[in-house]
């Protein structure tokens, strides 16, 4: 099969992804084997090959925003057979066994797998899915809209939840890139008021016509202060100027796996019970909640398409803010 595989990190302008021929993979008793038909692109991924995150594997096929057909299915695979729509997500997989996933805290697993990081991912005709995080995908999804769905939309939603953000409040987005655009949709369907700010003007466009209240350039100060904030921008430097927007007792969740070094914080910034957050990975219960709200509101992802080749491309055009929405390598065409 067809992979685009980094056997070396490196910056995403010298084109590290090389386009290979690799075995298809065999799948184990509790997997499934998917013929990939879309692969989201994702900033982790840009983090992944550029070695912003520890390396785990190498060489390693990135892409953890996977939908696509399930064509083989191992001895002991019960809810799932060959031909059904699937889709993979970050978490791969966890042991089950640790403190974390016996209390339901299975996205601080100590053992944990992920797609595209620890294990080969989607950017590829073929991927390995375990079964018990195998997400079924809603109808009415086409499989390119359904892609930015798996990390974007999870993570942003687990965002949302953790910034605790109640209906008809005020909450900020600060970077709005995939996961903004779909996350606004969900905090729009609960009545929550969104200030958007981003440094790019067809972003904030862009958050306008998704109905934000306010957008402005990244530092930019709202006009009202606000019950919680998001930082989705991996920008370390935002924090003192998404906690001076906050009200007494907000909530800053930071939603990104990476983030560049914070400046020195003014303790007059946290002070009154304001509170700073990381978001790390997510559950499957997560990704349940919010593929179940997807469809009821129902998201509409904007995606731009790129050809699996063009994954290097398709990365660096994120790096540069150039993608609208979110970026989406088409791989196999046909379904089964």
């Amino acid at each position: 099969m067809k992979a685009c595989v980094l056997y070396q990190t490196g910056k995403i302008e010298n084109h590290p992804l090389v386009l290979a021929d690799v075995p298809v993979p065999e799948p184990a008793d509790d997997q499934l084997l998917v013929r990939v038909s879309a692969c989201g692109v994702c900033r982790t991924d840009l983090h992944v090959i550029e070695a912003e995150l520890p390396q785990r594997k190498m060489p390693v096929v990135p892409g953890h925003q996977v939908v696509g057909v399930v064509k083989k299915v191992g001895r002991a695979v019960t809810q799932f057979r060959p031909g059904d729509r699937a889709g993979i997500a970050w978490l791969h997989c966890t042991c089950g066994k640790c403190e974390y996933c016996r209390s339901g805290r299975e996205n601080l697993c100590e053992s944990a797998d992920f797609t595209g990081y620890t294990v080969d991912g989607g950017y590829a005709e073929y991927a390995l899915a375990a079964e018990q995080f195998t997400y079924r995908i809603p109808d009415g999804f086409p499989d390119q809209q359904a892609a930015p769905l798996l990390c974007a939309g999870i993570i942003g939603f687990r965002s949302l939840r953790l910034s605790g953000i109640q209906r008809g409040g005020r909450l900020g987005f600060y970077g709005f890139g995939s996961a903004a655009h779909v996350a606004i949709q969900v905090a729009r369907y609960w009545d929550v008021k969104v200030y958007a700010a981003t440094r790019d003007e067809r972003h904030q466009k862009l958050a306008m016509e998704l109905g934000a209240e306010w957008t402005g350039g990244t530092l930019a100060e709202p006009p009202v202060k606000l019950d919680a904030a998001i930082i989705f921008a991996p920008a370390g430097e935002i924090i003192p100027a998404a906690l001076k927007a906050l009200k007494k007792g907000g909530t800053l969740a930071l939603a990104g796996i990476y983030m560049s070094p914070t400046p020195p914080i003014d303790y007059n910034l946290l002070y009154h019970e304001r509170v700073i957050r990381s978001v790390a990975n997510n559950t499957r219960q997560d990704g349940d909640d919010f593929l179940r709200i997807a469809a009821e509101i129902p998201i509409r992802t904007q995606v731009e398409i790129y050809p699996m080749s063009d994954a290097n491309r398709a990365l660096d055009s994120l790096k540069n803010d150039a993608i609208r929405g979110s970026a989406v390598l088409q791989v196999n065409t046909a379904q089964v």
